[in-house]
């Protein structure tokens, strides 16, 4: 079972609880009302910036902590998470960045020390409607925050790469996967859909080719019509085809 635990410094630094030279990248995308955005945390009293992160414990898969890291960052469960790349250039390492957060946090260190290694991180990312999340920083951060998907800060060491990476993958995926499955409401019409695809993908699309290609792609399943009161024509409603269909 997932739960958040209050660290102290010792064990946030004890790099024998964690596998050697592997962390985990999460790229955490919130969509709602036609906006998309991503968490960011600032590490205290830096002006550095990254993505929510983390060691794997060596009692615990890859994919157990990326969820880990997302229930800490955003207090959210059952969230379906990709693993979409791993991040092993060999010029990937900054030391530099490390020793500034360890010594704004008064963490003493030689230049052997293990967070100072190159690390092989494994990047996940997830779709989330961000007015559920409850963002909380780690014990290095002193912040944990959304920004607009054009206004990111510039992040440390290769984040951005990870950040590009992750909405490649997002938006190769969007109308071949359940996208929007935590997003919408249960049942939805074709135009809340639509909106969702533009706005991950930054575009506009054509309603009748976007409609045609939904209705083509075996993802949802048509219930009937919405009903709205008035005289115009009531759209149609909407729900993803579940898994036993």
């Amino acid at each position: 079972m997932l739960k958040s635990e209050e660290i102290s410094a010792a064990d946030a630094m004890d790099g024998s609880r964690f596998m050697p030279g592997l962390s985990v990248d999460c790229v955490i995308f919130g969509y709602h009302e036609r906006e998309l955005k991503i968490l960011v945390s600032k590490f205290k009293k830096t002006n550095l910036y990254s993505l929510p992160g983390g060691f794997i414990k060596k009692n615990e898969d890859t994919d157990e902590a990326a969820h880990r890291v997302l229930f800490e960052r955003t207090g959210l469960k059952d969230i379906f998470l990709n693993q979409f790349y791993t991040f092993g250039n060999k010029y990937r390492a900054n030391p530099n960045a490390m020793k500034q957060v360890m010594q704004a946090n008064d963490i003493e260190f030689d230049e052997s020390h293990w967070m100072l290694q190159r690390f092989i991180s494994i990047g996940y990312y997830a779709l989330i409607n961000y007015t559920r999340a409850e963002p909380k920083p780690d014990f290095f951060s002193d912040s944990c925050s959304w920004y607009d998907i054009d206004e990111v800060p510039e992040l440390m060491q290769d984040h951005q790469s990870i950040v590009e990476k992750a909405l490649e993958t997002l938006r190769y995926n969007v109308d071949r996967k359940f996208i929007g499955a935590n997003l919408l409401q249960d049942q939805f019409t074709m135009g809340d859909i639509q909106k969702l695809h533009e706005t991950i993908l930054g575009e506009e699309l054509n309603r009748t080719g976007f409609h045609r290609k939904m209705l083509n792609s075996g993802l949802l399943k048509r219930i009937g019509k919405k009903k709205t009161g008035g005289s115009h024509r009531a759209p149609y409603l909407y729900v993803f085809h579940s898994d036993d269909e």
